[in-house]
């Protein structure tokens, strides 16, 4: 079964929530899941650029529409916080989500909020999305800034906490401060290698390199415009080549999956996958084409969820 290290789910379950709907999971990504073999995921809580005028008050309501999703998904979903939460959700055949954090410009410069969403069970958490914000500098941001003061407190009040640190969405100065700091192995939980696909969410050889002696993870990200520049390489066997790349430059133990799906997104016209990874649905497909590039079993646990498993068995509490 996969894991996968990004969902955006969440989004989903509070935009619906506020248009009064319940029972979102089930009614539109459930069966999804299932049948494309995701046994868990990080779901992220992601505060949308038009509300980063009140960002805390927008992570308040998708906090309370998770609230009232968990009314209906107990039967089939565990909200895991730990390691031994995995086993659990597994022996009672439940789907685990952990709950994560796609960037903090919520808590402005109160880090101290960063407690109030570890007890709502956050395991993880990103420093920014694409912009500027009091911690970090995300990938659309100034390239001289990087990494605040109190973005490095909070990297070190996160990892003391037992969360995962994410370095997906920052610009290159605030992923390698990042890096200089870290106590604990970091994961690049959407990301793909820029040597094939020159975007600058994508991570250069020298980062890559710098994940692996971290001992972290990179989750391949199915985001078409992160996996080739030619629309028509945005396929299947493109999404390949960048986990064999990653396998190669740094070794198998440093690559898994974040595929990244947003497709539910009502600003979405068309997938923004690439082709062959339209939905969650079409998750295996990545793992038998893996076999079929000659990918061995060992080493397709390893990318399907073992990597991340270590990683979460390692850090979180």
């Amino acid at each position: 079964m996969i894991f996968d290290a990004h969902s955006d789910i969440w989004t989903d379950v509070a935009v619906k929530t506020s248009k009064g709907e319940n029972n979102i999971i089930k009614k539109y990504h459930y069966d999804n899941l299932i049948k494309g073999k995701i046994g868990g995921s990080i779901f992220v809580i992601w505060t949308e650029p038009k509300n980063y005028n009140r960002a805390l008050e927008r992570v308040r309501e998708i906090q309370d529409a998770i609230k009232k999703e968990l009314e209906y998904i107990d039967d089939v979903i565990l909200i895991a916080k730990s390691y031994d939460d995995i086993i659990k959700a597994q022996k009672e055949n439940k789907l685990y989500i952990f709950i994560g954090f796609e960037g903090l410009i919520s808590i402005d410069d109160n880090i101290s909020l960063l407690d109030e969403y570890y007890d709502f069970g956050a395991r993880h958490a990103s420093l920014t999305w694409n912009e500027e914000n009091k911690l970090a500098t995300g990938a659309r941001g100034d390239s001289n800034r990087g990494l605040t003061p109190l973005g490095k407190k909070a990297v070190k009040k996160m990892q003391e906490k037992g969360m995962i640190v994410d370095v997906s969405h920052l610009n290159d100065k605030s992923f390698f401060d990042i890096m200089d700091i870290t106590s604990a192995p970091i994961i690049a939980s959407h990301s793909n290698a820029r040597a094939l696909c020159n975007s600058m969410r994508n991570l250069t050889d020298e980062q890559l390199r710098a994940i692996r002696d971290v001992n972290g993870v990179i989750g391949y990200n199915s985001y078409k415009d992160f996996t080739d520049e030619n629309t028509d390489k945005q396929t299947l066997n493109r999404a390949v080549d960048h986990i064999k790349y990653i396998a190669d430059k740094i070794g198998i133990d440093h690559i898994g999956l974040g595929f990244d799906y947003n497709e539910y997104f009502e600003d979405e016209e068309v997938p923004p996958a690439v082709k062959g990874l339209e939905n969650a649905s079409k998750s295996y497909d990545i793992i038998v084409k893996l076999k079929e590039a000659g990918f061995n079993n060992e080493e397709i646990e390893k990318i399907e969820y073992k990597n991340f498993h270590r990683i979460i068995k390692e850090i979180v509490k």
